[in-house]
């Protein structure tokens, strides 16, 4: 502690570390409590008595050999990793065109564009699978009697597309932040050296950005990943995702398998955010705002 600062000063120092630290256990603790249920060696939701005497037999991986060996749980697991990583590629694509095309400072009305683009954010969600229950209904119906597609193909489309416009909005956001700090006179530098705007924006633009982008992506994954009410609005059994099976599971059957899919969630979900929390070093490195 420097020894320049007041007692108030100190004071408010260490209060807000410990508010910081309240906070973050508030926050915590539902997963810390979830994590050491799912390995639970009894079908029930609560810590037994060999549990909490850390009695070996009150602990079973069971659960989680239950979620990789039922083919319902495998089912929508699979799915949930068809559908999030295309609708993220979907995301990623059209989140970054239109932060970059908004980024521009002739682009007229941005402000009420980007109010529009970031509107599934902000929208209730259950307003907006409403919406999208019905427009992806009237779609399904041209794609499978017109255009003569299979139903169940027609299903994913529908799931996938709905997944993408709920992942743009993160794509703008992070995208847009990233390209406040972006030095434009590099872009002209390649224009006038002769690179045309495909190869200027490979070659010059995405490395700088690049950081925004995946994280921006991250973020459409997780929320694809996560999502449960869009899909059951426009979805069929075809297309059950991880977290659908999750709700069916509190809904028709309380099995602790949810618990061990729940850990399995958030390994995941840590492991992004590391990810993440990497990149945006590697941002700042590359702005200069921290030494490499």
């Amino acid at each position: 502690m420097h020894s320049y600062l007041t007692s108030n000063q100190v004071l408010w120092h260490y209060s807000f570390r410990v508010i910081c630290g309240l906070i973050f256990i508030f926050l915590i603790t539902p997963i810390l409590v979830v994590m050491p249920l799912s390995f639970n060696a009894q079908n029930y939701f609560t810590f037994t008595t060999e549990m909490l005497q850390f009695d070996p037999a009150g602990y079973s991986l069971k659960h989680y050999q239950d979620f990789f060996n039922n083919d319902e749980w495998q089912r929508s697991f699979w799915n949930s990793l068809i559908i999030a990583p295309i609708a993220t590629i979907i995301s990623v694509t059209l989140g970054t065109l239109a932060a970059i095309g908004l980024s521009q400072s002739h682009v007229p009305a941005k402000r009420a564009i980007m109010a529009i683009l970031i509107s599934p954010m902000i929208v209730p969600l259950i307003i907006s699978a409403t919406g999208m229950f019905f427009f992806y209904s009237s779609m399904g119906n041209f794609m499978e009697d017109t255009l003569g597609m299979d139903k169940n193909f027609v299903g994913y489309v529908k799931v996938v597309l709905a997944h993408a416009v709920l992942g743009i909005p993160f794509v703008i956001i992070t995208v847009t932040a990233t390209l406040v700090g972006f030095d434009s006179s590099l872009t002209r530098a390649a224009a006038n050296m002769g690179a045309n705007p495909v190869t200027t924006f490979f070659r010059v633009q995405m490395p700088l950005i690049f950081p925004g982008v995946v994280s921006g992506g991250l973020f459409a994954f997780i929320t694809s990943f996560d999502e449960v009410v869009v899909v059951m609005f426009i979805g069929s059994a075809s297309q059950k995702t991880l977290p659908w099976q999750m709700f069916i599971g509190l809904r028709e059957q309380i099995s602790p398998t949810i618990l061990a899919v729940a850990t399995i969630l958030v390994c995941i979900s840590v492991a992004l955010l590391m990810t993440l929390e990497l990149l945006r070093r590697r941002s700042e490195r590359l702005r200069g705002i921290t030494p490499g």
